[in-house]
């Protein structure tokens, strides 16, 4: 049964801002220094509906969606995270963005800790769940994320995710949350891919996933930003849960020795979608850990 307190809405009016000629899709609420809300692959800014309304009185809330996804325009590019890392560049420097906390999710994270290495020092902050924290290795990719890389390559000769991307999310959202989604719920993740064509941005991320074979220019981009992580005295907070589907056992270990200035907490059992299960707990964590640097005078 769905918890009463998750929301169904994204109760806050669309803004679109131009960039690199096309139209990039957000939200914002409430004021101060910016906190940056960048989503994983294949949701939008819907995931953070109900996490923003814990944070938005500690700061500007700004949740887009990533060219491709969401209200975002379609333009034809690669999208490759490549591209992903150049658009969020860009909304960043238009909107004037200045000491930011970054709230990253999944390949959200590879965006947002890619910026973080080449823009430290206009970054206030870094949250992150189920984030590419370091180059995976062969006995580091979960199981969950073995089985998906299986079930894709399987998939791919059934049918076209680039021309119809609706089965992929039939299949992948309701399969990384807790709790059975409303019709509502899953009608805001279908719409972006109603037309066809519209699941490019997809294909290219499945293409692009880590497999742990450390050979992809990916793979590579996370090493780099991954050594600037054990560098890096931003403060940090990690969202952990059991199964997950990106974070194994061994890299929150690898996170708890190797990342100054971490704070680890434990959210339970979830699975890569707990913003949709467990919105509450994410936001109040993140909360009281956003008053906490604060109050350090960060």
């Amino acid at each position: 049964m769905t918890d009463k307190r998750i929301s169904d809405q994204l109760s806050y009016p669309s803004k679109f801002v131009e960039v690199n000629g096309s139209k990039m899709h957000y939200v914002e609420a409430g004021t101060g220094d910016p906190i940056l809300f960048l989503h994983g692959i294949p949701t939008s800014c819907y995931l953070w509906r109900n996490i923003i309304p814990h944070l938005m009185p500690l700061g500007r809330c700004i949740a887009p969606d990533l060219i491709g996804f969401g209200k975002s325009d379609k333009p034809s590019i690669s999208y490759s995270v490549f591209d992903h890392i150049a658009y969020i560049e860009k909304f960043i420097e238009i909107l004037g963005l200045k000491r930011i906390t970054l709230v990253m999710h999944g390949w959200g994270s590879i965006i947002g800790f890619d910026y973080m290495m080449r823009h430290e020092n206009n970054c206030k902050g870094l949250v992150f769940y189920e984030a590419f924290l370091r180059s995976l290795h062969g006995n580091d990719v979960s199981l969950a994320l073995q089985e998906q890389l299986v079930e894709l390559h399987d998939q791919e000769g059934i049918y076209d995710l680039a021309a119809n991307a609706l089965p992929f999310i039939e299949k992948i959202i309701p399969q990384n949350v807790m709790r059975e989604l409303t019709m509502e719920e899953m009608d805001h993740y279908r719409e972006p891919f109603l037309e066809s064509g519209a699941g490019k941005p997809i294909m290219q991320y499945l293409k692009e996933l880590p497999t742990g074979n450390n050979e992809s220019n990916v793979e590579k981009l996370i090493e780099d930003y991954s050594k600037q992580l054990t560098k890096s005295k931003l403060p940090k907070l990690m969202l952990y849960s059991v199964p997950g589907f990106v974070t194994t056992i061994a890299t929150a270990m690898w996170a708890k020795e190797n990342l100054p200035n971490l704070e680890i907490v434990d959210i339970g059992e979830e699975l890569h979608l707990a913003q949709e299960s467990s919105p509450d707990l994410m936001g109040e964590t993140i909360s009281v850990w956003l008053q906490a640097v604060e109050q350090m005078g960060v």
